[in-house]
Parts: structure tokens; C-alpha cells; sequence
């Protein structure tokens, strides 16, 4: 698959702000540039662009420093809508777990999202992610153990 990921910068950053999801899953997340913002005062933030060939058509970032439940947190994954359903999203997750997989004592990673969003944890899944019961406020948090 011809997916790849490119660090925010002055070239991509507005067409990233562009990306929609669908009504179901906008209540569930951050807009692409809020998220972005974000990363401007949080310098741990590290934000990409998904590229399908050419073409931007997600956003994913993660914290550098470790955190809650002593891993290495993912903080969005977004697909454009019209790019949903077709292996995107995993692709790029897993690209992203190769990147943090070199992070100082990666040995786990931690991703949290709503318990309603279905698309989530399906993805979450079939990554190998596991559910120890590990609840922050309104969403859960499931863990990849790398090590």
C-alpha cells in the first residue's frame, strides 16, 4: 500500500486542516487544526500528514515523552471520509508504531478514545492493542506492548 507519513510543515499543514470526518466520528475527536495549534505549545507534540500516494488524506500525531500508565500516548488518527474503509488508517497506524517504537525505552504504547467509537477500537484490535481496563475520564485507554 502506498500510504506514508510526512512531518507538519509549511507545505501541509492547511491541506491536513482541510480533512473531514464523518458526522459520527467529528463528535468523538479534535479538529485536524486544533490539534496542530496544539502542537505549537506543546513541543512534545509530533504531528504528521498521511499521504496516500500524493495525496494527503490523514493526520495522526503522538506525544514524545512518556506519560499516564508510563507509556508513550497516541494522540489522534484521522482519515478523510472519502478515504475511510480501505486500509489507510491501519497502514498509517502502523507506520506510526514503527516511529515510536524508537522512542528512548518504547515499551509500550497507549492510546485512549471513546468506548462508542467502534471504528477505534476495531482498529485498535487488530493492531494488537489489549484493554486492561484503564479508564481516563470519559474514554478508555488500550495498550500495545512492544517489549
Amino acid at each position: 500500500m502506498n500510504v506514508r507519513l510526512e512531518e507538519i510543515n509549511a507545505e501541509n499543514w492547511y491541506e491536513c486542516c482541510q480533512l473531514e470526518l464523518s458526522k459520527e466520528q467529528a463528535e468523538y475527536m479534535e479538529s485536524n487544526a486544533v490539534s496542530i495549534a496544539q502542537t505549537k505549545f506543546e513541543p512534545t507534540l509530533k504531528p504528521y500528514a498521511v499521504y496516500f500516494g500524493e495525496e494527503i488524506v490523514g493526520f495522526l500525531m503522538f506525544n514524545s515523552v512518556k506519560e499516564e500508565l508510563d507509556g508513550y500516548w497516541m494522540y489522534r488518527i484521522m482519515v478523510d471520509k472519502a478515504y475511510q474503509g480501505k486500509g489507510v488508517g491501519k497502514e498509517a497506524t502502523r507506520l506510526m508504531l514503527e516511529e515510536m517504537a524508537k522512542l528512548p525505552d518504547a515499551d509500550k504504547i497507549v492510546v485512549g478514545y471513546h468506548p462508542d467509537n467502534k471504528g477505534a477500537h476495531h482498529l485498535y484490535a487488530s493492531l494488537g492493542f489489549v484493554d486492561n481496563g484503564d479508564r481516563f475520564g470519559r474514554e478508555m485507554a488500550v495498550i500495545k506492548y512492544l517489549r
